[in-house]
């Protein structure tokens, strides 16, 4: 427990240190852009080396594509909802929109911490935390650039940290016993819905703000993906 409430601390305080930074520092759109890059490279291999790979082995190739593709199926509807249907002013579809991306990864952070030590799930916890940092420092500096409260956008990512907290504690707590066959399907469900992010946000953003360096940034983040993995022996 101590382990994952550590993990989940350091995880979600990197959502907090991101707002602070978007709201109260400055962030120029191409750094932005390069680390937002990163972060998805990085991202996207520990979702394949940590979630869908040890899915396979320890299940079988049909529970993970069953849960990816249902995950990515899941993301793409509700992504169009709030980008087509849900107004972009209204507080549920602003806290959905910022919510969507960090669910399926920290309920799978918290599937992954099941029977793993610390160092285990090293690629994956590193991975989030480099992605949370710019994806909080971008959306909340957006949110104070367009006329709301400095304050009150901080206590939305905030109250964002803590619910994404609660969804790798929870995952984590509830799904302690639950056969090989169901964890596979959550961890590709979770995997499938952070590809569909990266390849329908985190990348087009990357190349919008950094179109010069967000190939050789997304290659970056893949090195330290593979680091990260071999301190957690992957």
């Amino acid at each position: 427990m101590l382990t994952l409430l550590a993990v989940v601390f350091v995880v979600s305080g990197a959502l907090i240190a991101g707002a602070a930074w978007g709201i109260y520092g400055h962030l120029p759109k191409k750094l932005e852009g390069f680390l937002v890059a990163l972060a998805g490279g990085a991202l996207l291999l520990s979702v394949t080396t940590e979630l869908i790979e040890p899915s396979i082995e320890k299940s079988s190739l049909l529970h993970a594509m069953l849960g990816v593709a249902a995950g990515a199926l899941v993301f793409t509807v509700t992504d169009y909802l709030i980008d087509e249907r849900w107004s972009s002013e209204s507080g549920g579809g602003l806290l959905a929109a910022i919510t969507l991306d960090g669910i399926p990864e920290n309920l799978a952070l918290g599937v992954a911490l099941i029977g793993a030590g610390s160092m285990e799930v090293a690629a994956l916890a590193g991975s989030i935390l480099l992605s949370n940092l710019p994806e909080a420092a971008g959306g909340a500096k957006s949110m104070a650039e367009a006329g709301r409260s400095k304050g009150r956008v901080m206590l939305l990512w905030i109250a964002t940290a803590a619910l994404l907290s609660a969804a790798a504690i929870i995952g984590n707590m509830l799904l302690d016993e639950a056969g090989e066959g169901t964890l596979a399907i959550i961890r590709c469900f979770a995997a499938g819905a952070v590809v569909a992010s990266l390849a329908t946000e985190v990348f087009p953003k990357a190349y919008r703000e950094d179109a010069h360096l967000a190939g050789v940034a997304t290659a970056i983040g893949v090195i330290l993906a593979f680091v990260l993995g071999s301190l957690g022996g992957g």
